[in-house]
């Protein structure tokens, strides 16, 4: 029965792990790592030691659900393929999270995944793992491939699972990570938030989502106490190295925030200690759009091209800039930087929304003291059609004469 599967998921969640110690914070965290950055920007909104690596434990199977996504989206993966477990994946050490399989048992990729996803299937993990890169160890090479061009770069995998503390990353590195995740995969979360699921028809119970505080939760008696508005993701993880750890999402309105948390005392706790951080962000910031889409920005109102009707083309910022601020709070904006591109690069015809350029504005942080950036593409804001030869030629003798005149006034 249900209950009784949440019972036995309950069961020792008390037990704690002994912390090493705790890293001293104004929000009075218990944890070793954590941060908490906003989705659309990046922008950190609270650290506390966030550029130490830690062994993730499970939550480096984020990884390899991106990568098998990456596999899908490229094609060389379908969901419907048929995965056959390995005698690797069967031997799975049955101390963690599994799915019993048999050697040659034979599941859709999409099942593994959901597998691995929901209940943090270890053997689901290896299965997928095995499949892509031959073997596992062919697999962590992919991994750390990614990591590197990624730019991640405190992450060091050796295993597809995060079963053993050689595999280590920053909790600054799996909020990137985990944001790239999001952005680029955005399904990632049709998966994270499913809060059970049956893997095999005739298993008497199904898995239940290790992330306790999925909104869904908020009707489920045991779990709704950790039920938190607007989770729907990500991964939870557990070593005796690492604490209980866990990288969570949620939306509210706007905005969606990624926090991470390492090296907590017990299961229960990494959910506890995360609502502080979605409570701090989601309480004390709101989202303030400092200059709206398609808008003319100071000393970049047109750019030269070539061979055009006309010689320049207006431009204007491709979409907004926003930042996460204090609310109440007035933020200090400043125009950094502008980068154009060469004529020779701009030859007509021009599309209207071509990018020609980018502009750059900085907000400072008043309680860190820290400048934060956002960086927004410039475009034309009009098309320009390629000039005729005989426009071309005219204007070829105008510039000239032009410069001829230019150059007898500058003898005098």
């Amino acid at each position: 029965m249900l209950v009784g599967w949440l019972f036995a998921m309950t069961l020792g969640s008390t037990a704690a792990y002994a912390a090493k110690s705790y890293t001293p914070n104004t929000l009075g965290l218990e944890v070793s790592s954590a941060i908490l950055i906003d989705v659309d920007t990046g922008q950190v909104l609270y650290q506390v030691d966030q550029d130490t690596p830690h062994p993730p434990a499970s939550m480096t199977k984020m990884m390899t659900e991106y990568i098998v996504l990456d596999e899908i989206k490229s094609g060389r993966l379908k969901w419907d393929d048929i995965v056959t477990a390995t005698k690797a994946a069967a031997s799975t050490p049955a101390d963690g999270s599994q799915i019993y399989l048999a050697e040659g048992d034979k599941h859709t990729v999409k099942d593994l995944y959901i597998a691995m996803a929901v209940g943090s299937a270890n053997d689901a993990t290896v299965a997928l793992a095995d499949h892509i890169g031959g073997t596992e160890q062919g697999f962590v090479q992919k991994m750390n491939e990614t990591a590197k061009s990624l730019g991640l770069n405190s992450a060091h995998f050796t295993t597809a699972t995060g079963l053993t503390d050689t595999t280590v990353i920053s909790a600054a590195d799996l909020a990137k990570f985990a944001r790239i995740l999001l952005l680029k995969h955005p399904e990632f979360l049709d998966y994270s938030k499913i809060p059970s699921y049956k893997f095999r028809e005739r298993d008497k119970n199904p898995m239940i989502n290790w992330n306790w505080m999925l909104e869904s939760n908020k009707n489920v008696q045991a779990l709704k106490k950790f039920a938190y508005p607007g989770v729907d993701g990500m991964k939870t993880g557990y070593i005796g190295a690492a604490g209980y750890c866990f990288t969570g999402t949620a939306k509210r309105g706007d905005m969606r925030l990624i926090s991470v948390v390492m090296g907590t005392s017990s299961k229960e706790a990494r959910f506890l200690e995360t609502a502080k951080l979605f409570d701090y962000g989601f309480n004390n910031f709101e989202r303030k759009t400092v200059v709206a889409p398609k808008t003319v920005v100071k000393n970049a109102e047109s750019v030269k091209i070539k061979k055009g009707v006309s010689k320049q083309v207006p431009i204007v910022t491709a979409n907004d800039v926003s930042f996460l601020v204090k609310k109440g709070v007035e933020p200090n904006i400043e125009q950094t930087n502008i980068s154009l591109k060469g004529e020779d690069q701009l030859v007509a015809p021009i599309k209207q929304g071509q990018v020609v350029g980018t502009v750059t504005f900085a907000y400072k942080d008043p309680d860190t003291g820290k400048s934060i950036q956002n960086t927004v593409n410039l475009i034309a804001s009009e098309d320009v059609d390629k000039a005729s030869w005989w426009r071309l030629m005219f204007r070829s003798i105008g510039d000239f004469f032009a410069g001829l005149f230019k150059g007898i006034v500058n003898l005098f």
